[in-house]
């Protein structure tokens, strides 16, 4: 790539928002069984190619242009998509998915203390990725139903919030922070 040419920048990170925000709604909706004959697993396809390789390549695009936090948290996130993904359908016990699952938590968490003062969109989904996968987790381990279909809700809120925060910053939409995203704000308020 010539190095004259610009890899990251406020479209990248929106890009980036929502390709995070359809995976997260896809995997969270698939947790709730809110949809006949929709499952988690479902979303496989969605979580490899878009949550996957695309917030991966976004992410290696934000940390290319010096963005060191997005950059990590979409190549992170996109580690875990494309993990989770191709590892659908896969024989492994409830313990070792429940062990996955908090192990990625703890990667949302420390997104989640990175993104301090980055609004309700950047801390916001970070934060209900680490309830959902938190909740998820323990579900796997527990083998309870109930806590898994709580975990696809906030997996679903937080892919909400993904994707208006990076639909605002495109349309210039009005964020919680009680300003339009336009130039110079970013799809994290």
């Amino acid at each position: 790539m010539d190095k004259d040419v610009s890899a990251g920048s406020a479209t990248t990170s929106t890009l980036g928002h929502l390709a995070l925000g359809l995976t997260l709604l896809a995997f969270g909706i698939g947790h709730t069984g809110v949809l006949d004959n929709v499952a988690a697993s479902d979303a496989s396809a969605v979580a490899t190619w878009v949550g996957g390789v695309a917030l991966f390549v976004v992410g290696l695009l934000e940390l290319r242009a010096g963005s060191a936090g997005t950059g990590t948290a979409f190549a992170g996130l996109g580690a875990f998509w494309f993990t989770w993904g191709t590892g659908v359908g896969s024989e492994v016990s409830a313990e070792a998915a429940g062990l996955f699952l908090l192990l990625w938590a703890l990667l949302a968490l420390t997104l989640t203390a990175a993104s301090a003062g980055s609004g309700v969109f950047g801390q916001g989904v970070y934060g209900l990725l680490f309830v959902s996968l938190l909740l998820l987790g323990i579900a796997s381990f527990a083998e309870n139903e109930g806590l898994a279909k709580a975990g696809g809700w906030v997996g679903a809120v937080a892919g909400l919030a993904a994707w208006y925060g990076a639909t605002a910053a495109l349309a210039k939409w009005p964020t919680l922070s009680g300003r339009a995203a336009g130039r110079g704000v970013t799809a994290t308020g």
